[in-house]
């Protein structure tokens, strides 16, 4: 059993303590570790990591009381005088200190009294639900799941274990969210989709009659929407993380362990493979599919399938306005350029036969 000492709202704990619970090899003094904190402003009883060899030169200005390091590293002798632990990923190890270091609170099983929930619904005993939560018509909350206030769940929701939805979460009818799935505050799971059909002289809605599933170890951002099918449903698979304000649209199906950073747009029928990487602002058009392992850069207009995995990119570089305003006007007479281009090359071999059949 590790011992355990609150500071705050971390908790304290001793390096060998850390070692014993995550593995690792500890390299100089046993020492209490308070918090953990960047490398260039680390301070004494505070743990932080080394990953990337550019940022020794912070590692001089450091009081931290241990850095995670890689082997190579601590060979070298890095930190002189400093404790270490060595460990194949510094910035995995960090991220499994900080899990350890910040526990969850521990949960107040039941249903507060100023929470709204229909006679129908089926709470397991061990869940927290919050108040003014709202659970309709046989909603399912398993076990272990906390709903913090403001959560609504619509008729027919399915919660499996272990769920967290942070306050003002809001998920549509009949939408299933399967086990260790967290969910942060404003984000709407299962508005309708995007569905519309042009009758003459207005728009006509289309009912959206599908559903949102979201499989096992998802977590996603504040603020996100994840729209429900139109016929078909809307899949978010085992293991993705999506971040905040990232608009999924209807009948999206989302792959394994796929990350999609903030102020992304997927427009409907859109499929992304497992394991990719989106970075922010990525603007997808519809009904395209992503290979497995593709990935992305911020700011990227993907306007086809990517049938083989890559990385991929589009954003214009970053210029001056005047520069930007100069090659605009540029751009404006492109195909007049090109007209030139193919006039000259016309000419060209007209004069030189044989060097055009060379070319």
């Amino acid at each position: 059993m590790i011992s355990r000492r609150q500071v705050g709202f971390i908790t304290a704990m001793q390096l060998s303590e850390i070692i014993s619970h995550l593995g690792g090899e500890l390299h100089g003094d046993d020492c209490q570790i308070n918090k953990l904190a960047p490398l260039s402003v680390a301070a004494a009883g505070e743990i932080t990591f080394l990953a990337n060899p550019k940022y020794r030169r912070e590692l001089a200005l450091s009081q931290a009381a241990c850095v995670i390091v890689r082997a190579d590293m601590q060979a070298e002798g890095v930190a002189p005088g400093r404790s270490l632990i060595v460990a194949a990923d510094p910035y995995l190890y960090f991220a499994r200190v900080a899990t350890l270091l910040n526990p969850p609170p521990a949960l107040q099983c039941g249903i507060d009294a100023r929470a709204v929930v229909d006679a129908s619904a089926v709470v397991a005993a061990s869940s927290e639900i919050g108040p003014l939560v709202v659970l309709g018509r046989g909603v399912v909350v398993g076990e272990r799941c906390r709903l913090h206030p403001g959560v609504v769940l619509g008729d027919g929701v399915v919660l499996g274990d272990d769920v967290i939805l942070y306050p003002n979460v809001t998920v549509y009818h009949g939408c299933r969210i399967g086990n260790r799935v967290a969910i942060h505050s404003g984000t709407v799971i299962g508005a309708d989709g995007f569905g519309l059909a042009w009758d003459k002289d207005h728009w006509f809605k289309i009912p959206q009659t599908g559903r949102v599933l979201i499989e096992d170890d998802v977590e996603i951002g504040a603020n996100t929407t994840v729209d429900r099918g139109a016929l078909a449903d809307t899949i978010i698979r085992a293991g993705a993380k999506i971040d905040n304000l990232v608009q999924i649209a209807h009948n999206c199906d989302i792959g394994e362990h796929t990350a999609i950073a903030g102020c992304t747009g997927i427009a409907g029928s859109t499929k992304i493979g497992a394991r990719c990487t989106l970075g922010g602002a990525v603007m997808m058009v519809g009904h395209i599919e992503i290979a497995d392992r593709t990935h992305i850069g911020g700011g990227t207009l993907v306007s086809k399938s990517i049938k083989k995995s890559d990385n991929y990119a589009s954003s214009y570089p970053l210029s001056t306005a005047k520069d930007w305003m100069a090659n605009a006007v540029h751009l404006r007479h492109l195909d007049k350029l090109v007209d030139r281009v193919k006039a000259l090359e016309k000419e060209l071999k007209a004069i030189r036969p044989e060097q055009g059949k060379e070319e």
